[in-house]
């Protein structure tokens, strides 16, 4: 393990290897409760910037790149939430965090925090989740496919522009440099993990596992998000006992357009539940 001591008080940046994959993860705050904050697809926990220290003001906060993401260590091959779940497991175990914990997650992030509230229930406390991608419609699967197989070819600058129209909406760009910095974030990703991620999701059966979900959970939808519009996420929400559901004036890409927004709503829902 490689500790990089950051300039911020009760932060630091560290590479684990966990899993049988190399993360980069950053742990933030204290005390005894812990939030894991798990970032979108083509994102890495730079996504969290100006979320993540917010709760770290009144818990632990750890928030990680996914395997295949950021700093992480690149993925080819067959990939499942169930390998992305047991990484956050064993980052836990690393860090000598015991019992349960909250999650958040955005998007495939939030698919994976569902996911592992599902397969690690007794240590999980709560999960908030935004737009969250627990699959891909039948119709949809083929033209994604093909929209891969372009990217892994030529590179990430071939699905920017739509991605970033669908979901960084231009009535979020108010803010021009922070949407500038996030594309030129995302062109970063390594094409073949980005495709193994979203085969992944492309793969993923999880209304039988939502069924089961008995930690208080919530949902919550974009009404700017045209990836995975608000009508998705509140299908999420149903299919989950006793979940709740919040819409709130964001995009796909949510802890990095409206921070001030998502942490408001999620910090409401922990305190509700008490954790």
């Amino acid at each position: 393990m490689t500790n990089k001591k950051n300039k911020n008080r009760g932060r630091s940046m560290d590479f684990i290897e966990a899993n049988g994959v190399a993360l980069r993860c950053e742990l933030s705050g204290g005390g005894d409760r812990t939030l894991v904050l798990v970032h979108e697809m083509g994102g890495s926990l730079e996504s969290w910037d100006e979320v993540a220290p917010r709760f770290a003001t009144s818990r632990r906060v750890l928030r990680y790149d996914t395997r295949g993401a950021g700093l992480s260590q690149k993925v080819r091959g067959e990939l499942t939430l169930d390998t992305m779940a047991g990484d956050i497991a064993a980052l836990l175990d690393q860090l000598g965090i015991a019992g349960k914990v909250a999650l958040a997650g955005i998007a495939v992030g939030g698919a994976i925090a569902l996911h592992f509230a599902a397969r690690y229930p007794e240590r999980t406390s709560a999960v908030a989740v935004g737009s969250p991608a627990t699959g891909i419609a039948a119709e949809r699967r083929a033209p994604a496919l093909e929209r891969l197989a372009k990217i892994e070819t030529a590179g990430m600058a071939v699905a920017v522009e739509d991605s970033m129209l669908n979901g960084y909406a231009p009535e979020l760009r108010g803010d021009i440099a922070r949407f500038e910095r996030f594309r030129t974030r995302w062109l970063g990703n390594d094409p073949s993990s980005y495709a193994t991620i979203w085969r992944m999701l492309a793969a993923a059966e999880m209304q039988d596992e939502l069924a089961r979900l008995r930690c208080p959970v919530l949902v919550i939808g974009g009404s700017l998000d045209r990836v995975r519009p608000p009508a998705l996420a509140q299908g999420v929400a149903r299919a989950i006992p006793g979940a709740r559901y919040a819409e709130i004036r964001t995009g796909h890409y949510m802890a990095v357009q409206t921070p001030d927004l998502l942490f408001d709503c999620i910090d409401e829902f922990l305190k509700s539940v008490s954790v």
